[in-house]
């Protein structure tokens, strides 16, 4: 129910008579002015939008591939009945081949999801689009994806708004930009820096498979994010900066110039060492407010009538997650009080917790393993024949 503010009686509204004297037009007057004045009066429902105006709205990039029968290039998630998923690419003529037996693709090609099938010996699948958690933890990948969990936390944390022009630095195999995209939405921009080709092959092949095409709001960039971020954004132009890389403190100073006042800085990293690293540079520079560090864990529960516990597994560290925000140019960041300590770190203690040497912050130090290049290699492989039977339905539909 909504009640509206109380409207402000016009000059006209408050004169007994109306501006030809009429008591009849001053009568209708008063009445117009206490319709108006009237603070209780519940408005009257607006018309609901019919068919044709929605048809006229341009659909969001994307959207069709999360909505009606199930068509060839298109993703599927089959679960067994034991609950082990199987992610396939439907393909025509196309077979999915396990212990139990074989499903055909064309079984599921121009029907609903949602549903139940056999297999050739009478197994049951249930067969639906994999959510966006689903997808990117089933998509191929060169570099470690960041977690749904902590996709979802960037993005609210960071207040990734539609329109907003984002800067991603790290993209790996794609499974954040994919979040990033969806929250700008089409109007929106972000610009993802990647180092490696073969890394920028893989994410350029995923996120066309999810969005069953190119996405107008994604830029992709190959090269150094601290040198190319400067060069092609001008300065206070960003709304946001996301980081997922290893050493996220060497690109402090191109964040503080491209990030606008207000903006916000949001860096993933692994280790509680990177962690301490950046937010100690952050505070140092004085060009941004005081750091917030978060981690998220997520531990699932088994339901089973009454017998109601948490599993006995959970998806636990996977990374922390540092926000903090552009200040004004010239501003001082503000001091908050603290506590009298009874000991102080010497500058010896801050040198071991944090070496000088740049040559120490490697990925095997910090306990990553590496990605092959054969590994990186495959994963593109398989992520442009994913790409390519999503380009084949496409040529099919017209």
């Amino acid at each position: 129910m909504y009640w509206p503010p109380t409207a402000p009686c016009a000059a006209s509204c408050a004169s007994p008579t109306s501006s030809s004297g009429s008591p009849r037009a001053a009568g209708a007057d008063a009445a117009a002015a206490s319709h108006q004045e009237d603070p209780h009066r519940m408005t009257e429902p607006t018309t609901p939008a019919t068919a044709t105006d929605t048809a006229v709205r341009p659909e969001p990039v994307g959207a069709s591939e999360r909505r009606g029968p199930l068509r060839p290039g298109q993703r599927v998630q089959l679960k067994d009945a034991k609950g082990r998923l199987n992610t396939i690419t439907l393909t025509p003529g196309g077979q999915f081949h396990s212990y139990q037996g074989v499903l055909r693709h064309d079984d599921l090609i121009g029907g609903p999801e949602g549903v139940v099938v056999q297999n050739s010996a009478g197994h049951d699948y249930q067969v639906l689009r994999p959510l966006l958690s689903d997808f990117v933890l089933s998509m191929p990948r060169g570099a470690t994806v960041v977690y749904p969990k902590d996709a979802g936390q960037i993005v609210q944390m960071a207040d990734i708004f539609p329109g907003a022009r984002v800067v991603e630095a790290g993209v790996g195999s794609g499974g954040l930009s994919i979040s990033l995209l969806r929250a700008v939405g089409d109007l929106g921009e972000v610009h993802s820096y990647e180092r490696r080709p073969e890394f920028a092959d893989v994410a350029r092949a995923n996120v066309q498979t999810f969005f069953g095409g190119e996405h107008p709001a994604w830029s992709i960039h190959l090269g150094d994010a601290q040198e190319e971020m400067t060069r092609l954004h001008g300065p206070g132009s960003v709304d946001r900066v996301v980081l997922d890389m290893l050493a996220p403190w060497e690109c402090l100073d191109a964040v503080a110039t491209v990030l606008a006042p207000g903006g916000a800085w949001i860096s993933y990293v692994a280790t509680a060492t990177q962690l301490s690293r950046v937010a100690e540079a952050i505070r140092e520079d004085g060009r941004f407010t005081q750091v917030e560090a978060s981690e998220t864990l997520v531990r699932g529960w088994h339901l089973d009538g009454l017998a109601v516990r948490p599993d006995h597994r959970m998806v636990a560290h996977t990374g922390f997650l540092l926000l903090t925000r552009r200040l004004a140019t010239g501003e001082e960041a503000l001091q908050l009080k603290k506590r009298s300590k009874v000991s102080e770190f010497s500058a010896e203690d801050i040198e071991a917790w944090h070496p000088a040497d740049e040559a120490r912050w490697t990925p095997q130090a910090l306990g990553e393993r590496p990605v092959t290049d054969k590994k990186a290699r495959k994963a593109a492989r398989e992520a442009a024949s994913m790409e390519q039977k999503g380009a084949l339905r496409h040529l099919e539909d017209l």
